[in-house]
């Protein structure tokens, strides 16, 4: 489906459960995106489910968002339920703000939603010519090493560095070994998994899709250690815990966000920068490949090698995340365009 009709059906769905149009807007921006770069495990499948959250209240499409401090670069930023997205947008914009003032900006967003691909957020940094960093922080999703449940989340992180000729780079990654979609999808299929990916409910690793109770995080302990210092950064920072209350019996929903910015000029000329990211990037390429390889690609490319196909071609939506969204639209009385 071309991406724009696939942005303007999320986009009405989205209104019409309650969402204002222009944050509507902003919220199927970053769903696309996602679908754009083959991340389609935060894309317009999502929707279903984040139709359920507006319906039991845990997000609340029309939240008025209140920014409780900016004092130079610091900005503090409560978006009361408000889809992710919407806030996180909000937040990398304070942020560029703020780095426009004082070189760098830093703004906590607590009581947010499930954002998305958080990459999204800090490419828009990068768009200003500002390197970007988001985080975002949840309940827990993630075993701890030697837990036999979750203890952690899969708090994702995204840095983008802007180039010249070449595009931003982008590192974009939650704190997991894979993402919960990968093992959902061996489950329906009925295909093994490797070692690491997830843990049974006595807390043993298993290849059994349909076992998994739990994700197990990349790198071990580094990947967990990440995941609890993001738990710090976005949601202690914010006095507005997640990982504590929840495993307590205090919390089941709720996450918070961080989005920096910081003004690359301040360093030396941006040009001379930005044509050591290029020289970079291309010296990376350049390097000997393993038999096998086809490319030696640094973060971004890969991303924007689908987003280039699928601008051409057309998002691939499969028949059931299809039949989702036009039921959705049915309910909701929203005009259905054809699946091309």
């Amino acid at each position: 489906m071309a991406a724009p009709a696939l942005h303007a059906l999320a986009r009405d769905i989205l209104a019409a459960a309650g969402t204002p149009r222009e944050d509507a807007a902003v919220w199927a921006e970053t769903l696309v995106f996602a679908n754009l770069r083959g991340v389609d495990s935060h894309g317009v499948i999502r929707i279903p489910r984040y139709l359920e959250q507006i319906a039991g209240g845990d997000i609340k499409p029309a939240a008025e968002m209140r920014l409780l401090k900016a004092a130079g670069a610091i900005a503090l930023l409560d978006a009361a339920g408000a889809p992710g997205p919407v806030a996180m947008k909000r937040a990398i914009e304070e942020a560029i703000a703020a780095a426009k003032r004082v070189h760098v900006g830093w703004c906590v967003a607590r009581n947010i939603t499930h954002a998305g691909a958080v990459g999204h957020f800090a490419l828009q940094a990068a768009a200003q010519g500002m390197a970007g960093l988001v985080m975002t922080a949840s309940i827990p999703l993630m075993a701890w090493p030697g837990s036999r449940k979750a203890v952690v989340s899969t708090n994702p992180i995204a840095i983008a560095m802007p180039g010249g000729a070449h595009p931003p780079l982008l590192l974009d990654m939650a704190t997991a070994t894979v993402s919960l979609g990968k093992i959902l999808g061996a489950k329906a299929s009925g295909t093994p998994i490797p070692t690491g990916w997830g843990i049974d409910a006595e807390g043993a690793d298993t290849t059994d899709a349909a076992k998994v109770a739990t994700l197990l995080p990349m790198a071990g302990p580094k990947g967990a250690g990440l995941s609890l210092m993001i738990e710090c950064l976005a949601s202690l920072v914010a006095t507005n815990p997640m990982i504590a209350p929840a495993l307590r019996g205090e919390k089941s929903y709720g996450m918070n966000g961080v989005a920096i910015a910081l003004d690359l000029s301040a360093f030396g000329d941006p040009a001379a920068l930005a044509a050591d990211v290029d020289d970079l990037a291309a010296t990376i390429a350049a390097q000997p490949r393993a038999a096998g390889a086809e490319a030696l690609l640094v973060p971004g490319e890969r991303g924007d090698a689908e987003r280039a196909r699928r601008l051409a071609d057309g998002i691939p939506l499969p028949p059931g995340v299809w039949k989702q969204l036009v039921e959705a639209a049915g309910r909701l009385g929203v005009e259905v365009p054809a699946l091309v």
